[in-house]
């Protein structure tokens, strides 16, 4: 903002910013100071909210809490034992939207050089989730829950992609990763948060290693006009 109160343009800078930013999926072992960690949480306690409620509660792990989540929630994968707060399948997610859902998979995978049919490198890609994808932190965006909850996971939905944002303007990169939140009770044992905060999803991020394949590929957008209907 100028001093006349207008705001200043910076649309191109802006614009760079999100058309760049990507899910990262592979990460350098270099852990990010905490300065610059610091700067990146304060942009994203600037997200809107409903009502200004800011309902996010975030728990970071680095080093060893890191390993902990990490080697807990593959050993509940070899359990069995999955334990969301809320619900999410592939199967139930219909239409067009199916369909782009399962071209991101099949770009991923074609990427990673794991041809369909090979089951068993395609879970091995998959554990890479829970792994944090090698990156040295893991950010988990808990909620509170109030009504039906649609609200307040907007308002954790903004505060990610502000995050996300911001991770990538300080030359950083993340990943939110829905599959996280099917371990929330694993992750309240070990971390002991209090179950009346449930598990939205979480976000492995570090910097980026832009040498590693799972880096290397792209996925377009939709035209607006399948998106965006204008009334005159």
């Amino acid at each position: 903002m100028d001093d006349s109160g207008a705001w200043v343009s910076e649309t191109g800078s802006f614009s760079n910013l999100f058309r760049t930013r990507q899910s990262v999926r592979a990460f350098l072992p270099d852990p990010v100071p905490r300065d610059i960690l610091s700067s990146v949480l304060q942009d994203a306690q600037f997200a809107p909210s409903n009502c200004n409620t800011q309902p996010w509660l975030v728990h970071i792990v680095s080093k060893g809490s890191r390993d902990a989540v990490s080697g807990a929630m593959l050993a509940a994968d070899a359990r069995g034992e999955l334990t969301p707060d809320f619900s999410f399948r592939k199967e139930d997610v219909h239409g067009v939207y199916g369909e782009r859902l399962r071209a991101q998979g099949a770009a991923y995978y074609h990427a990673l050089g794991v041809p369909r049919e090979a089951l068993r490198e395609r879970k091995a890609a998959s554990l890479r989730n829970l792994c944090f994808f090698d990156a040295p932190h893991a950010a988990f965006l808990f909620m509170p829950e109030f009504g039906d909850n649609v609200r307040v996971a907007a308002d954790i939905g903004m505060y990610g992609q502000t995050l996300l944002l911001s991770l990538a303007a300080h030359g950083l990169g993340g990943v939110p990763q829905t599959l996280l939140g099917m371990y929330a009770g694993t992750i309240r044992d070990v971390l002991g948060i209090d179950p009346a905060f449930k598990l939205l999803f979480g976000i492995s991020f570090g910097y980026p290693d832009w040498s590693a394949a799972a880096n290397k590929y792209r996925i377009d957008r939709v035209a607006i006009e399948e998106s965006v209907v204008f009334h005159d």
